[in-house]
This record gives structure tokens, C-alpha cells and sequence, in this order.
């Protein structure tokens, strides 16, 4: 054993005794390699041989030591000899270590399950909470949270544009697009494209206002996405941008803090515009009245991708019902000069 190598030939006195009623008498202690040797200082003959890996210590906090050959032994050692001492609790120390724990093998496993446990948790309870958080929450919480965001995306666009007679012409517009209507809002910043919100919000750039002859191009894409909104409910990312402490808290009270909603402006704009299935866009545009090509000749998509939206038009060579009225469209477009 390496544990005994520093101890080869170590050797001191002690107080034997053979029996617990025995008296104790003086002998001679030798560290072998598997065994303890006790003989008699006189005759130098062995009176006992202890194997290591057997022997304790019946006192382990007092002095002089006192060691017996096993718990159920009669015999005792009384050894005041601090390295003798040592040499014993080293070899203790190092067969207690050689030898199989299954106790710790059994703690080992049970602790790696649970850590997979908790890592599953922090993998998949965050999203799991979220989506539950989704299912149950009330229309009045969600136009709440909307509002919420629109006011933090004002932060970067300003506040939206609100002209009267454009707001009204908005309001009937937003009648075409589906049932419940959402609420459309034009701002004059900051936006490249049109965003959805809980609310629902649709958010249009002024600039998709400024320069068109009429408000089918506008009214596809709010349309899409409305139909985007209805694909992915628009209170997933902003509830995986407030984190799980705020979600619980929203399931649990049916209240967001504002301040978990800070900054979900930036990732919102930042985030790819939506592109629903034109096999989803194209029944929602014949259902709202409003043909598609006007839509899709606004994408910044190869022909390919635009192509399907023109060729399948509902309204192709049909006149849609009109969107608003000439005037509603002016005053639409000079929403934002108020």
C-alpha cells in the first residue's frame, strides 16, 4: 500500500491487554504491511497479530489512543505514540477511501438524475410556462399588455399618429381585416416594416401611407399581419422577453410589471418581418375583400415568392369591394401632419 510506504519499520511501545478484565501489559508495537504486530519487549515473541484493515479506534478524540482488532474484539491497544497514532489513521484512511461506497454510488446517481431533472426544468419549464400563461389569459389583459408595448415601441417612433378623421378612416379599415377588428396605428419613425402586437395592435409605417395611390398595399399588409398574429399568438415573445419571475407573476395576478417590457421594442423591430403561407393569405384576403397583388408586388421577395400571391389573387381581373372612400384615404395619408 502506498499509504504505508513512509511508515516501513515503524515501531514504538503500547499497553496490551488480551480481554477487557485483562490486565494491560507493556509490548512492542511494529507496523507491517497488512498486519500490526504485538510482542513481548522480554521474550521478543509474538503475542498478537491485528490486520490492518480490521483494527479501529475506540476513542477518537482522547488520548492515548486505544485500538482493538475489530468492533466485536475483546482485546485493546493503548498507544500514546503520535506518529504510531498517525500511521494508523493514514492506513485507515486510505482502505476507507479504496474501498466501494455504494451508498456514495447510489448518492452519485440519484444527484446526476436530479441534475437533469433541474436542467430539464431550466430548458423547458420557462417555455411551458409561458405558453400555459398564453392560454388562460383574459382579452382585457391582453389589450393592457399591448398598450404596454406600443408605449415602449414609442420610445424609438414616437407617438402614433393621430389625426381624427385618419384615426376614423383606420377604425374602418381595421372593420375589413377580421372580427374581432384590431386596432391599426401609423407611426412616423423607426418602423421598415408593419409589426403586430398583443391587442391586437397592427403597427403601419407612415411610409407605406406617403407614397401609394390607394390603401390596398397598406391594407394587405396589415392584413398579413393579422394573419400572423394568428399563426403565433403575439404574447409568446413578449413573454419570453419578460422572463419566468414576470410570467408567474402575470399568471398569478393577472398583472405584468411594465418594466419587464422594457427593451422588447428593439428585439420586436429587429426581428424578421412576417411572411405567413400564402396558402393561409390568400383565403384571408378573399374573406376581407382585398386582393392580394397589391401586397405582394410591396415585398422585397424574389419573383418566386411573389409570384404565387399575384397568380392566385381572388380578385384577379374582379374589382374588390373599395377599401374607404377617396377622401378617407387623403385624409389617411395626412395623418401624421396634425
Amino acid at each position: 500500500m502506498t499509504a504505508l510506504k513512509k511508515y516501513q519499520k515503524l515501531e514504538c511501545t503500547g499497553l496490551w491487554r488480551s480481554d477487557l478484565q485483562g490486565q494491560r501489559r507493556e509490548v512492542v508495537v511494529n507496523l507491517g504491511e497488512s498486519t500490526l504486530m504485538l510482542s513481548d519487549p522480554r521474550q521478543e515473541t509474538a503475542l498478537a497479530h491485528w490486520s490492518l484493515p480490521a483494527i479501529i479506534r475506540r476513542n477518537p478524540e482522547t488520548l492515548p489512543a486505544i485500538f482493538a482488532p475489530g468492533p466485536e474484539g475483546d482485546e485493546d491497544l493503548e498507544i500514546d505514540d503520535p506518529e504510531m497514532i498517525a500511521a494508523l489513521r493514514t492506513v485507515h484512511s486510505a482502505l476507507e477511501a479504496s474501498r466501494p461506497h455504494p451508498g456514495r454510488l447510489r448518492n452519485g446517481i440519484l444527484g446526476s438524475i436530479a441534475g437533469g431533472i433541474v436542467l430539464l426544468a431550466v430548458i423547458f419549464l420557462p417555455e411551458a410556462l409561458v405558453t400555459h400563461t398564453v392560454s388562460v389569459l383574459r382579452d382585457a389583459t391582453r389589450v393592457d399588455i399591448g398598450r404596454m408595448a406600443l408605449e415602449d415601441l414609442a420610445r424609438l417612433t414616437g407617438q402614433p399618429c393621430a389625426g381624427r378623421r385618419g384615426t376614423q378612416a383606420l377604425t374602418r379599415l381595421a372593420l375589413r381585416l377580421s372580427d374581432p377588428a384590431p386596432r391599426i396605428v401609423v407611426l412616423r419613425e423607426g418602423l421598415t416594416a408593419p409589426i403586430h402586437l398583443p391587442g391586437p395592435v397592427i403597427a403601419l409605417p407612415q411610409s407605406l401611407l406617403a407614397e401609394q395611390d390607394g390603401p390596398d398595399m397598406a391594407a394587405g399588409f396589415a392584413l398579413a399581419e393579422t394573419v400572423a398574429a394568428g399563426i403565433e399568438d403575439p404574447m409568446l415573445p413578449i413573454l419570453r422577453h419578460a422572463g419566468s419571475i414576470a410570467t408567474l407573476r402575470l399568471l398569478t395576478s393577472g398583472h405584468l410589471p411594465p418594466a419587464s417590457i422594457a427593451g422588447y421594442a428593439e428585439k420586436r423591430i429587429a426581428a424578421p418581418p412576417a411572411r405567413p403561407p400564402v396558402a393561409q393569405l390568400l383565403p384571408a384576403f378573399e374573406a376581407a375583400g382585398i386582393a392580394s397583388t397589391p401586397y405582394a408586388l410591396g415585398l422585397t421577395l424574389p419573383d418566386d415568392r411573389q409570384r404565387p400571391l399575384i397568380d392566385g389573387d381572388p380578385f384577379d381581373g374582379v374589382a374588390p369591394p373599395a377599401l374607404m372612400l377617396d377622401e378617407d384615404w387623403v385624409t389617411l395619408q395626412d395623418i401624421c401632419s396634425g
